[in-house]
């Protein structure tokens, strides 16, 4: 019971000693005894000063400030401020204290609310090291912050991982399907940031960041974001008589014309790419594709284009051609833009350059060819030189320039 509120407020309610209350309220809700010391680092002169006034006598020497509790106890109980000594204080100051459990008993807690999701991952070896973060990180107990909310988060992740990988369901039916709700994946959620986690770990995407990164792993699990409005221009690409996608492909090929996949079409229904140990060129600029289809037609080599920054079909195509045991070669115009396409193509797969490279370059600056490069440099993750040599001539060469030397290359014999 508290003899006198004003009294209790000025020794111990002050600002200067809230750090000290804070403290002792912690100990109490975790059931721990108050019979030992605490510290501060770092204190302020305010904060040493307050100390020294409540216990009367000046605080040790040193950076740090150290209350011995038993003796605030009792000061609070001799001097009439509160007789029942300090956690009675702590009370009338700061409220009611809910007794937290003890850690053992939270930690049973915690490993009983993501059991479900446990589950789930003890049948998927590769969510393992996607495992090992997520709970040695503690991002899930972050996200979460009480077992009560953890285990509503679990379950749900659960659902999700178990319907990975799907077979094209757009994202937003996947998402009603896996959690009651549309938006219940939407990139403000932290469901969607563990399950974009566990996506990444089931299709072997390397790490990245943005919006265009995060709809290429939800694409690679089968889950397309923007199905319709993502596309890949393609030429020459062999199909198959197993797939409508792949006989639409092979149709094509045999007219020589270009062709508009969808990455709907890609997801829902992939080709059955034939182009294992065969090479599939990939160009930047449309016109590559136009004049090609022009001059080769159905004598085409497999040709994929990113027109500009490749896109989530683009970049889902390629791997269909990797995983089909294709090699991929890039080419594109010999500027700054050109080269940061080409970096983020090698990033998503394993390209190799296509006359795409220093010594390409400098043969075709001592021909004369290009005009003014402007910008600042990027450095070509494939070959360092091309950077030194680009930023040395300051010449920039775009495709079309070399339209004759790729459709040699793009000529099957």
């Amino acid at each position: 019971m508290v003899a006198d509120r004003a009294r209790l407020t000025r020794l111990l309610g002050t600002e200067d000693l809230r750090w000290l209350v804070e403290r002792v309220r912690r100990r109490l809700e975790h059931g721990h005894p108050l019979d030992g010391s605490v510290t501060l680092a770092g204190a302020t002169a305010d904060q040493r000063a307050a100390v020294h006034r409540l216990l009367g006598r000046p605080p040790r020497p040193g950076v740090a400030l150290t209350v011995p509790l038993p003796a605030v106890d009792l000061v609070l109980r001799r001097s009439g401020a509160c007789p029942d000594g300090l956690p009675a204080a702590v009370v009338a100051l700061t409220g009611e204290i809910a007794h937290q459990p003890s850690a053992a008993a939270s930690e049973r807690e915690w490993q009983q609310a993501v059991a479900p999701l446990a589950a789930v991952v003890a049948s998927r070896p590769e969510l393992g090291a996607w495992w090992d973060r997520l709970i040695g990180t503690g991002l899930l107990r972050r996200l979460a912050r009480t077992p009560e909310t953890a285990a509503g988060l679990a379950t749900e992740l659960a659902a999700v991982v178990g319907r990975l990988p799907a077979d094209g369901m757009p994202f937003g039916r996947f998402a009603a399907e896996a959690t009651g709700d549309p938006h219940g994946l939407d990139d403000d959620r932290p469901l969607a940031t563990l399950a974009l986690g566990a996506a990444q770990a089931l299709a072997g995407i390397a790490d990245g960041t943005g919006a265009a990164w995060r709809r290429e792993v939800w694409a690679a699990v089968g889950v397309p974001r923007d199905d319709l409005s993502s596309r890949v221009l393609t030429l020459g690409l062999p199909g198959d008589a197993a797939t409508a996608t792949g006989r639409a492909l092979g149709s094509w090929r045999e007219a020589g014309q270009p062709v508009v996949l969808t990455l709907r079409q890609i997801v829902r229904d992939p080709p059955r790419l034939d182009v294992h140990r065969r090479i599939v060129h990939v160009c930047e600029n449309p016109v590559v594709v136009s004049v090609a289809a022009d001059r080769l037609g159905a004598g085409c080599a497999a040709l994929v284009c990113t027109t500009g920054q490749p896109g989530t079909a683009t970049i889902q195509l390629l791997r269909l051609a990797v995983q089909a045991g294709a090699a991929i070669r890039y080419h594109g115009d010999f500027d700054w833009g050109g080269v940061r396409i080409g970096n983020v193509v090698a990033d998503r797969v394993p390209a190799q350059p296509w006359r795409f490279d220093s010594v390409a370059y400098r043969r075709l600056v001592q021909a004369g060819l290009g005009r003014d490069l402007a910008g600042d440099p990027v450095a070509a993750r494939w070959d360092s030189r091309l950077t030194e040599e680009m930023t040395r001539s300051r010449v920039r060469l775009d495709e079309e320039l070399v339209l004759d030397d790729l459709l040699a290359d793009l000529a099957v014999n």
